[in-house]
């Protein structure tokens, strides 16, 4: 590798660490919608019902474009052209099928997208990689474990923490690892699902408030990078880690002039943007004097080149190449 490549590896993943849980929050305004796909449309699968008031986008008919409506106590609403449709008991997917196919009489292809700006009762998003993220409506004091369930539970690629975010309008979250953001007017907290779904910490499995967001991230790979002979990230699935001689072997294991007793982890320090050095020395592993460390999500193994093989390569490929030179030399000299 040419430059200095311990730096450049460190300020690529620091970054990276820094963006992972940065769209956490969801705006109702469809004017300001949050740029991951995955939270454009979180209410699509939320099933409408009476007092759930909702936001028409239709730029061909100007009639019923960027209006409210709200659905009535018998589960209807009243629109401009096609006056009564039914909306409760219809997602809001289901209900945009509906008014487009009801505006086809009137316009050749309308381009229908329905919003919710009003919820009927207490909502709370899931957001990221569950199997079934959307909003769904609390219903009386749920705890995380149970609206975990509600949402289907995390996808296989998904990491091993979830993060719940609350407006400081419904007070702090009761956790002692809770963060407040007095900037963004919610606190938020992150939650190792492994042991929230082990009963290890039983406290957090806290009870949802109205608009509280629960988020999964995809997990993060461990990237292997330095004197291997496949540079790459690999991917986890649903391993919470692997260890070092695994992820050398789907590396495809040490190049000649790897560096076998200075392997480096760098792992990232949570809250900050620096990683931890730890020094591995694969030859300890393999004779069993050393325990072989696990990895985890979005740490770096990197192995360095070894100073003095790296020497003699280049000199011995110097050797070889020039040899049939130096020995027609001597010839031609009388050497021999």
């Amino acid at each position: 590798m040419r430059g200095n490549p311990i730096c450049l590896i460190f300020v690529a993943f620091s970054l990276v660490s820094q963006a992972s849980w940065g769209q956490a929050e969801f705006q109702t305004s469809p004017q300001n919608p949050p740029p991951n796909q995955n939270l454009l449309r979180p209410d699509a699968n939320y099933e409408l019902g009476p007092n759930d008031q909702v936001l028409i986008t239709v730029p061909e008919v100007p009639e019923i474009n960027g209006r409210p409506f709200r659905i009535d106590s018998n589960g209807f609403i009243d629109l401009p052209l096609i006056n009564r449709v039914r909306a409760a008991g219809l997602t809001v997917r289901g209900l945009e099928t509906v008014v487009t196919t009801q505006l086809r009489d009137y316009v050749r292809e309308p381009r229908v997208t329905i919003t919710v700006t009003q919820f009927r009762s207490e909502p709370v998003f899931f957001l990221g990689s569950f199997r079934a993220p959307g909003v769904y409506a609390l219903q009386g004091g749920r705890t995380l474990v149970e609206m975990l369930a509600v949402a289907g539970g995390l996808q296989p690629n998904a990491g091993r923490r979830i993060k719940i975010t609350r407006r400081a309008d419904s007070g702090p979250i009761e956790l002692p690892n809770a963060v407040n953001d007095p900037e963004r007017k919610v606190s938020y907290v992150e939650i190792s699902l492994d042991s929230l779904t082990q009963n290890i910490n039983p406290a957090e499995d806290i009870v949802l408030k109205a608009y509280d967001i629960v988020s999964a991230a995809t997990a993060q790979p461990v990237y292997v990078s330095g004197e291997v002979t496949k540079p790459s990230a690999i991917p986890l699935g649903e391993e919470t880690s692997i260890s070092v001689t695994q992820a050398l072997t789907q590396a495809g294991g040490l190049t000649l002039n790897a560096s076998r007793g200075k392997i480096r982890v760098l792992r990232p320090i949570v809250g900050t943007t620096r990683r931890a050095e730890i020094e591995v020395n694969l030859d300890r592993v393999y004779d069993g004097r050393d325990n072989d460390l696990p990895l985890l999500p979005n740490d770096v193994l990197y192995v360095p080149r070894a100073s003095v093989r790296a020497f003699m390569t280049p000199v011995g490929t110097s050797i070889l190449t020039t040899l049939p030179y130096l020995v027609v030399t001597l010839a031609v000299a009388g050497v021999f």
